[in-house]
């Protein structure tokens, strides 16, 4: 009998050792419904790590904005500094004209946005939904036009932007985007194509039954699905028109002629030349007429705009996504 009891004190010990033993194991590697802790702690770090190296810019940026020329100097001091010193953003912001450089941004970048949102889409819609003669060799002109650096075709356009008097004016932008050439607007048609190819066809042949043409389908079914292309094009199409500095210079600001446009950016580059050196201060010998700090701080003057807009319209995208639940046929 004490035999008896040794053996099932003995099996439920081992039992429980091996429950112990599955419970850890479940924990440590997850199960099918949830991740484990080992994948869990490698998941967070490589989150971390690649999140510190995006703020780590934008922290130095904030950090060096906010510090006067002592605190600039002063080898003791790497993040926070002494006292906040505002007169950076304000010395920054006079020599930019900030409110009216700001508005001009909007509208450079804005106008061209639109058209692009509009035009893209359509050309998108046209793809997904239309079998036509040759499509396949504009589906590859258009992926291959994209291919094409913007530097090899800037001289000749520029040469085109001059006989037909666009230069230093905003139509060298809108016009390119009217006509579905606007920046990147070829990756903008396949994010589109690639939305309106998830639309079930039936939902389409249901509308034209009832009546519906082409168009009142495109308005009615195909557009709401779409919202997720439609804030992401907004997006990424904004960004790039906002920072491009170059091609703004070139077409719309008028490296060789006196355009009346100019953004942040272009004013930006302009920065280091065009700051009034009779704001300069002399510290233990040293000017302060175009220290880090102010440079710093046009800088983000230059970004905060689309800063704010991303994250404002972050929660919409994801929102857009979780809400569109269609999947293709």
């Amino acid at each position: 009998m004490e035999r008896k009891l040794t053996n099932s004190s003995n099996k439920l010990l081992e039992l429980k050792s091996k429950f112990n033993k599955d419970k850890v194991k479940k924990v440590l590697k997850g199960s099918r419904e949830k991740d484990g802790l080992i994948k869990q702690i490698i998941v967070y770090a490589l989150l971390i790590c690649i999140g510190f190296v995006y703020l780590y810019p934008i922290l130095y940026m904030i950090s060096n904005s906010l510090m006067n020329l002592e605190d600039l100097l002063d080898t003791s001091i790497n993040w926070i500094p002494s006292k906040l010193y505002l007169d950076n953003y304000k010395k920054a912001a006079l020599n930019m004209n900030y409110i009216g450089t700001f508005f001009q941004s909007i509208v450079v970048a804005g106008i061209p946005t639109i058209l692009n949102v509009v035009v893209c889409s359509f050309v998108g819609y046209g793809f997904a939904r239309f079998e036509f003669r040759g499509k396949k060799i504009l589906m590859a002109l258009l992926i291959f036009s994209y291919i094409i650096p913007p530097q090899i075709t800037m001289m000749p356009t520029y040469v085109l932007y001059a006989d037909l008097k666009l230069v230093g004016t905003l139509w060298s932008f809108v016009l390119p985007a009217l006509f579905g050439q606007g920046l990147n607007a070829p990756i903008f048609i396949l994010i589109f194509y690639q939305f309106f190819k998830q639309v079930p066809k039936v939902l389409i042949e249901a509308a034209q039954i009832d009546g519906a043409g082409f168009f009142r389908s495109f308005f009615r079914i195909s557009i709401p699905s779409a919202v997720p292309a439609i804030i992401t094009v907004f997006l990424f199409s904004l960004v790039w028109y906002w920072n491009e500095s170059y091609l703004t210079q070139l077409y719309v600001n008028g490296v060789f002629s006196n355009g009346n446009w100019t953004t942040l950016i272009v004013e930006l580059k302009k920065f280091d030349m065009t700051y009034n050196p009779q704001m300069a201060m002399v510290v233990d010998g040293a000017s302060s007429n175009n220290n880090e700090s102010i440079r710093m701080a046009a800088t983000m003057l230059s970004i905060l705009p689309v800063l704010a807009m991303y994250f404002v319209l972050q929660r919409y995208f994801v929102e857009s996504i979780d809400r569109t639940g269609i999947t293709g046929e």
